[in-house]
């Protein structure tokens, strides 16, 4: 497949396209194609991956989801010292 380079974007849109890969759980690679298909009217059919079909079907969590959890178990990951004495 055809790979090609991009140059001389403007770093407020690399952080904006970083973003939305964060949020959306894509690749940057993707979120770039996803980008130029709806843009240019050109739609090619993809095929599925099984990490595709295993995202569609667990989902994925947001950064504010993730945070959460994290905050959440942070009681957990304490040692106990007096526990393995």
């Amino acid at each position: 497949m055809a790979q090609i380079t991009l140059r001389g974007m403007d770093p407020e849109m690399e952080q904006d396209i970083r973003k939305m890969a964060r949020k959306s759980g894509k690749s940057l690679n993707r979120v770039i194609l996803d980008m130029i298909y709806e843009n240019t009217g050109y739609r090619k059919s993809r095929k599925i991956s099984p990490a595709d079909s295993l995202r569609n079907l667990a989902g994925g969590w947001s950064e504010k989801d993730a945070s959460e959890f994290l905050e959440s178990i942070k009681s957990s990951e304490q040692i106990d010292e007096e526990m393995w004495r």
